[in-house]
């Protein structure tokens, strides 16, 4: 830049007798030479330079690169701006006005502007990702959610027969064994008979496994987040499921209690859902909705605490197992080329045995409380009675078996439902693509 001027360049100088200061500036490309670039630190997000022209020409030019923070020019992050001030006729030693770029851009606000103005756009950008992962990540709940409820929508369909036996063994008390409750449903009410309150029992399991599955998985990340583990440990897995138990079922008991109303004896007469909740509302008030939610978040704590929890389990022990991790790297070679059951990471077979051990650990865990809550949603204001005395009266009038009636409908109704379940909403979440909360 010494020597050789440009004639409109002299002229600029030369033409204006007053002090005056020029300013100016363009925007740089990301290819400039090294030998231009090396005048910028890479530790500061701005860089200044002075070059006096001859001093015949009694002129100082000052250049100054600004660039983004952290986005230096010579590491290739993209553009810079090049600020040129120059100050002509000035009253310094020897006639040079000598006067630095930053000072003169300093107290005119420019360079404060400037540096607000990329604040600005740094903020902006910030706030705009902070607003997609917001958004994706309410996508991802919705999807995972949504996982959980088609997977309860098959598997309740897929053994509401089942579920209908054990309710009449629960709330009918029946005494007939189960090749002649099967025939007296069939006889009196035909094949839908098996189906009656099917559609309810949607309407409550869907919402509640949809939150279970979430709140299980949602709770088991944070808590290995808190505790540090690359791995959740098993403590873990059965607190995450306990609290994912106890968050479903408050939100979701007041479907439960509706379904456990219309089926029981003269149920019918209420007119559907809408029909039986108007009525629970207008002869017991709402909280009778709520009707054995203590004995309900009692069974469902060690319920989720199990069916998480041994699933988890056996799904962890399988996969750091040698043929566990040789069926991982599969799937990694495979990628794209597998469909959604091959990407199953325990694979369709032991996803179905994995969920159906799961099921029946939990189901025999705390089936006495189910019985003492379908007690408990059964009765009536007059002559309500703790769960506690619930209970008793359950084993005076038929000693301890009887708080085990239904089970075994009961478990072969929860083997393959549980079984469907975990394959289903496995299945869904790859089709979903739902990523780790």
């Amino acid at each position: 830049m010494h020597g050789n001027h440009p004639s409109w360049f002299t002229h600029l100088i030369k033409s204006d007798p007053s002090d005056s200061i020029f300013l100016g500036g363009l925007f740089l490309e990301d290819n400039l030479p090294p030998s231009f670039v090396s005048l910028i630190s890479s530790k500061t997000s701005s860089g200044s330079a002075s070059f006096s022209p001859p001093h015949s020409l009694h002129k100082t030019l000052n250049f100054q690169i600004l660039h983004r923070r952290g986005r230096a020019v010579s590491d290739g992050g993209g553009c810079g701006f090049l600020s040129v001030s120059l100050s002509a006729n000035g009253s310094g030693e020897n006639g040079d006005y000598i006067q630095d770029s930053e000072d003169y851009l300093g107290q005119n606000g420019n360079k404060g502007s400037m540096e607000k103005a990329i604040q600005h756009e740094e903020e902006e950008e910030e706030r705009e990702k902070k607003a997609v992962l917001r958004g994706s990540g309410a996508m991802n709940m919705t999807k995972h959610l949504w996982a959980g409820a088609v997977a309860a929508m098959v598997s309740r369909t897929f053994v509401a027969p089942l579920e209908r036996l054990k309710l009449e063994y629960i709330v009918r008390g029946e005494q007939k064994n189960l090749i002649e409750l099967i025939k007296t449903i069939a006889s009196s009410q035909g094949l839908n008979g098996f189906w009656k309150g099917n559609f309810v029992n949607i309407l409550r399991t869907a919402p509640f496994k949809a939150i279970n599955f979430y709140a299980y998985d949602t709770y088991r990340n944070q808590l290995m987040r808190w505790s540090g583990n690359e791995e959740t440990t098993n403590f873990e897995r059965f607190l995450a499921g306990a609290a994912a138990g106890i968050t479903a079922t408050v939100l979701c008991i007041p479907m439960d209690t509706i379904r456990t109303k219309m089926v029981a004896p003269g149920g019918e007469a209420l007119g559907g859902v809408i029909g039986t909740f108007r009525h629970m509302i207008q002869t017991e008030g709402f909280l009778s909705l709520y009707k054995g939610l203590v004995p309900s978040i009692i069974s469902m704590a060690p319920s989720g605490a199990v069916f998480y929890g041994v699933y988890d389990i056996l799904k962890s022990a399988y996969l750091h197992s040698p043929e566990g991790r040789k069926r991982i790297q599969n799937m990694k070679e495979g990628g794209q080329d597998l469909n959604a059951l091959e990407q199953l990471e325990l694979g369709t077979i032991r996803t179905l045995l994995y969920g159906a051990i799961a099921g029946a650990f939990a189901e025999a865990a705390t089936y006495p409380f189910e019985v003492v809550r379908r007690q408990l949603q059964m009765q009536v204001r007059e002559t309500k009675l703790s769960a506690v005395a619930t209970c008793a009266k359950i084993v005076n009038q038929g000693g301890v078996p009887a708080l085990y009636a239904g089970l075994i409908p009961s478990l072969l109704q929860v083997l393959p439902s549980a079984a469907i379940s975990y394959l289903v909403y496995e299945f869904m979440k790859i089709v979903l693509k739902v990523e780790s909360s």
